[in-house]
């Protein structure tokens, strides 16, 4: 094996990083940690949570129920916003754990921010895609399952982001507990060529089909757009507003 040479420029190099504990650590520093065990969890707030998200021509479209239960055996919260905004053109769904997705998604937005901030460009909602799939995997986000939704140069993307960190991008996905439910109605409602508004009406009724029967999904609806001009992003508790 080589061995550099004293005063040489590899050298003085690996002597300025003998003190770093890896230069190749996210951006923002370290991720947090936590101890929990499985029985903790079955205290803390989760989301249950049906959440839909559908591509189109002319963006993305993502729906969320509102509902987060404790332990599923209890209503916590009747207003949850299971939606938000991560990048200029980008949104990603809570789903499992709430206290894990929100630090899921305020370290997501970090990233994205000093991205933007240092090349002075959006990041593309792929590098998003691969960056979420890769803290999901090695970071302490436990009991997650998000969907991913963006619009860039490439046009529009949908992604599904699995607890283990696998990425899967598709026309229209679903995930959380009321997901089998929704997905039997996109399976029969969905069409290649349907407008943003189409769209909406569908993942809609998707997210009604899975309040009717799944007791962790409920209380109303909450729609995102998506477009090339930004994130639009809106509640309702009456499905009657947007169907």
């Amino acid at each position: 094996m080589h061995t550099p040479t004293n005063d040489s420029d590899f050298s003085r190099t690996v002597e300025q990083l003998a003190d770093e504990p890896s230069p190749y650590e996210p951006e923002v520093g370290s991720l947090p940690e936590n101890d929990l065990t499985q029985a903790d969890l079955e205290n803390v707030n989760k989301t249950g949570t049906t959440t839909i998200g559908i591509s189109t021509a002319d963006g993305v479209v993502i729906a969320t129920d509102m509902r987060a239960s404790l332990g599923g055996r209890f209503v916590s919260n009747k207003n949850v916003q299971k939606v938000e905004q991560i990048h200029p053109t980008a949104a990603l769904t809570l789903v499992g754990s709430v206290g894990g997705a929100q630090s899921f998604i305020s370290t997501l937005r970090a990233e994205v921010n000093l991205y933007e901030a240092r090349r002075g460009e959006n990041m593309s909602i792929e590098a998003l895609a691969t960056l979420a799939g890769n803290f999901a995997r090695g970071g302490p986000f436990f009991a997650i399952h998000p969907i991913l939704g963006g619009v860039d140069d490439e046009g529009s993307h949908v992604y599904s982001i699995d607890p283990a960190g696998g990425v899967m991008e598709d026309d229209y996905t679903v995930t959380g507990s009321g997901m089998q439910l929704a997905y039997g109605h996109l399976e029969q409602a969905y069409e290649p060529d349907m407008s943003t508004e189409e769209a909406k009406t569908v993942a809609a009724r998707g997210i009604k089909s899975a309040v009717e029967r799944d007791t962790g999904s409920g209380n109303g609806v909450f729609l995102c757009e998506i477009t090339d001009e930004g994130v639009d992003i809106h509640g309702h508790h009456d499905f009657d507003d947007v169907l």
